[in-house]
């Protein structure tokens, strides 16, 4: 049963996949969870979807020098967390100049990745041993 709730997303890329995950009848929550994490203060992270198996997604269109600090130091601070990018476009270079692109920053970190929209193969992947919870 996909989740009925109405939503006010943040951009277009976050509502096109809330409709595919509607559409195949994924439940999901969209900004339910906040992360606590600090660089030089305690800060919270609230990621876009988070799927039934516990993978959270997050969508990018633009994926800033700041949006890549605080993912590795999420990554660092919470290794249990399984938090996936969607982007519009994996391909986009880091900033002008830049060689490397969203997609080598993402397979260089560990994150998974995809383009546009979630994959199937991501919603039926087994459910995570994780406990959300903990990470408030």
């Amino acid at each position: 049963m996909a989740t009925t709730q109405v939503h006010r997303f943040r951009s277009g890329l976050e509502e096109r996949n809330a409709k595919y995950l509607t559409k195949k009848r994924v439940k999901f929550e969209y900004e339910t969870l906040k992360v606590q994490w600090r660089d030089m203060r305690v800060r919270k992270y609230t990621p876009d979807f988070i799927l039934p198996n516990g993978i959270i997604v997050e969508t990018k269109g633009r994926f800033t020098l700041p949006d890549r600090n605080k993912h590795k130091w999420i990554q660092e601070l919470h290794p249990e967390l399984d938090i996936r990018f969607v982007f519009s476009n994996p391909y986009q270079r880091l900033n002008k100049g830049a060689k490397s692109t969203y997609a080598d920053w993402c397979d260089y970190y560990g994150f998974l990745f995809a383009k546009e929209i979630i994959p199937h193969d991501w919603v039926k992947e087994k459910k995570k041993k994780i406990c959300l919870n903990k990470v408030l």
